[in-house]
């Protein structure tokens, strides 16, 4: 197929957004809900803390009861009870007296402030402060993080670690989120193997199963494997075993641009091939199509372009099947040296970037896996552009900010 009849890579992208679908939604403990999105809005079941509590190790006190104490006019307290942490004292503090108290401890009634073991002398029951309190001084008021019925975290948002804290923190202990697709991946290719002591003659290491398994995890999705040779029925077989418990499916090799490519063949045969061949460099020989309402990937067999066009047009639709909608940031950093392009295509040049200053790898090989890990970005080229001049500005995206 000449570069010619390939199709512009904006209709491909529009082609595969079309058939966008959401994945569903399921309840899961917040114990699992790291890296998942959120179906729903979450609103606090109590307040937090639930009730007025020592900011600190030290005495709770009347405030008014330390006015005009220092360390050569210390204020003498009796000390009535002494609590620590998950303890609450029953005592009604009067004014002259005390309770010693934990940090996170409740604030006995009748007291308005805590003074730091470190303005104190205790002496058995009697207690000498240093210090002249305020009202409320170290006291964590009743619902200062949040009030029972506050929104916390709003629908569609991708839970850190600080939002399950926050999560659990106001009385929730499950919560409903999208659900991650399962993805089924099939690499083909006779002469692939899966490990050294398979290689013999003219064998080599399938690494496209170990690396498209990583990128589906890094898609936060849940990939689910397998490999084929590179026969009509057997691809076909699995397709079908495939088709009903994965979302999607990934297919690696049998996709070149040419007659008896037999994953294009297989997908044309059990459903319809939409994208067959796309003006991109590296990646050209990109296939989709849909089975049974499912999508249907399918990669080339060569390492480096198999991970370009995931990155193109795999990873923001398996995002997206998790409610994840975002645009990677575009950087703008100046070329180090020429880059050469052919009009009619976008390219995806590997590079590595240093400040304001962006370097194309020379190495360009499309099964160099080298330059992908000696690589942090791409350097885009698009198709109406002849190439980017030396020390000319040029649009960068950074491998970084592809990950969900």
């Amino acid at each position: 197929m000449f570069l010619s009849n390939l199709m512009p890579l904006e209709k491909a992208l529009h082609i595969i957004k079309d058939r966008e679908v959401i994945a569903g939604i399921e309840e899961v403990s917040i114990i699992d809900a790291y890296n998942r999105v959120l179906a729903e809005d979450v609103k606090s079941i109590l307040n937090s803390p639930g009730f007025d509590n020592s900011a600190m190790d030290g005495y709770a006190v009347k405030a008014e009861d330390t006015f005009g104490s220092s360390q050569t006019n210390p204020a003498h307290l009796n000390i009535v009870d002494r609590i620590g942490a998950g303890k609450a004292s029953h005592v009604s503090l009067k004014s002259g007296e005390a309770v010693k108290i934990a940090t996170g401890a409740p604030v006995p009634e009748g007291a308005n402030a805590v003074v730091m073991e470190e303005y104190t002398i205790e002496k058995g029951n009697d207690l000498e402060v240093e210090y002249s309190l305020t009202p409320f001084e170290n006291v964590s008021p009743k619902g200062e993080d949040f009030k029972k019925e506050d929104l916390i975290l709003k629908s569609g948002k991708l839970l850190r670690p600080q939002d399950i804290g926050i999560i659990s923190s106001s009385g929730h202990e499950k919560i409903n989120v999208f659900k991650k697709p399962k993805i089924g991946i099939i690499t083909t290719g006779n002469e692939l193997v899966m490990s050294l002591s398979e290689i013999k003659e003219a064998k080599i290491i399938n690494s496209n199963y170990f690396t498209l398994k990583a990128l589906v995890e890094s898609s936060l999705a849940m990939p689910e494997l397998t490999h084929c040779t590179d026969e009509a029925e057997t691809v076909s077989n699995q397709i079908k075993k495939f088709l009903k418990p994965c979302d999607a499916i990934i297919t690696t090799g049998g996709t070149a641009i040419s007659k008896g490519d037999v994953v294009v063949d297989v997908v044309d045969e059990l459903g319809e091939v939409l994208i067959h061949g796309v003006a991109i460099k590296p990646g050209k020989p990109f296939g989709f199509g849909i089975i049974d309402d499912k999508p249907i990937f399918m990669l080339s067999g060569y390492p480096v372009a198999s991970m370009v066009q995931f990155d193109i047009f795999v990873r923001n639709f398996i995002l997206k099947m998790q409610n994840i909608h975002r645009e990677p940031p575009i950087f703008k950093k100046t070329a180090s040296r020429k880059i050469p392009s052919a009009l009619g295509r976008t390219e995806y040049i590997r590079a590595k970037t240093d400040g304001d200053v962006v370097a194309p790898l020379k190495i360009r090989g499309s099964g160099v896996i080298r330059s992908m890990v000696e690589s942090d970005s791409y350097i885009l080229i698009d198709e109406n552009s002849e190439g980017i001049a030396k020390d000319e500005e040029c649009n960068v995206l950074l491998y970084d900010s592809l990950k969900a």
